[in-house]
C-alpha cells in the first residue's frame, strides 16, 4: 500500500509543485487548500504524513496541527511545516505545536523528498517497535495463563512439571503465573497440628 501524503497550502501552485515530486516516487497525494479541509480529510483518510503550510487565510497551520494532536487517532500523524519564514520564534513555535520538521520556501525538490521518505521510515519503524511489543506483552501473559491438564499427586499434592520433577503447589504456581501467596492455617490444621489451643485460637479468628 502506497503511503498516503497529505499537502496542505493555499496557493495552488505550491501543492503541484509538492505533488509532482513526490508522486515519482509512488505516494498517494491529498490535496487541501485551507486549513478547515485539511482537518476533514485528517478525520477521513488518516494520512501517513502532512505538509502544512503555517500561513492560511481560514485556520493557521498551528490551529490544524493543534486539533490533529488532539485525537489520538490522528496524534501519531507526523506533520511537517512548508513555510516561507523561517526566524527562529516561528520554528521553535512550530516544534513546539508538535512538528517533527520544517520545509523553507522555495524548497529542493531533493529535500523534500529526503525529508518525507525519513520521516515515513521513522513512523513505519515506531509503528513496527509498538505491535512487536504488544506481541511480546500478549507471549509473556500467555506464559503467565495456566492452561491444560496439570498433573498432581493424589496423596501430598505436588504438582509434575514437563520435566518430571515434582514441586509443591506454592512453587509451581509462583513459577507459572503471577499469583502471590500470604501463609495461614485452615481450620482443619489447626485442630490437627494444635489440638490442645485449637478452640481457643478458633474462637479468636472468628
Amino acid at each position: 500500500m502506497m503511503p498516503k501524503i497529505l499537502i496542505v497550502d493555499d496557493i495552488v501552485l505550491n501543492i503541484q509543485v509538492a505533488a509532482g515530486v513526490l508522486q515519482e516516487y509512488n505516494y498517494e497525494i491529498l490535496t487541501a487548500t485551507g486549513g478547515e479541509q485539511a482537518i476533514k480529510i485528517i478525520k477521513a483518510k488518516k494520512p501517513d504524513l502532512i505538509l502544512l503550510d503555517i500561513m492560511m487565510p481560514d485556520i493557521d497551520g498551528f490551529d490544524v496541527i493543534k486539533s490533529i494532536k488532539e485525537s489520538s487517532e490522528t496524534s501519531d500523524i507526523p506533520v511537517i511545516f512548508v513555510t516561507a519564514k523561517n526566524d527562529i520564534e516561528t520554528l521553535v513555535a512550530g516544534f513546539n505545536a508538535g512538528a517533527v520538521d520544517y520545509i523553507t520556501k522555495p524548497f529542493n525538490p531533493f529535500e523534500l523528498y529526503a525529508r518525507v521518505r525519513a520521516h515515513l521510515e521513522l513512523k513505519m519503524a515506531k509503528t513496527e517497535l509498538e505491535a512487536k511489543n504488544k506481541e511480546l506483552q500478549q507471549a509473556l501473559n500467555d506464559i503467565k495463563t495456566l492452561e491444560g491438564l496439570i498433573p498432581i499427586c493424589a496423596n501430598c499434592k505436588k504438582i509434575k512439571d514437563d520435566d518430571g520433577y515434582w514441586h509443591s503447589v506454592e512453587e509451581y504456581m509462583t513459577e507459572h503465573s503471577d499469583v502471590k501467596f500470604t501463609h495461614g492455617l485452615c481450620n482443619d490444621c489447626i485442630k490437627k497440628l494444635y489440638p490442645e489451643f485449637a478452640e481457643e485460637i478458633l474462637s479468636e479468628l472468628k
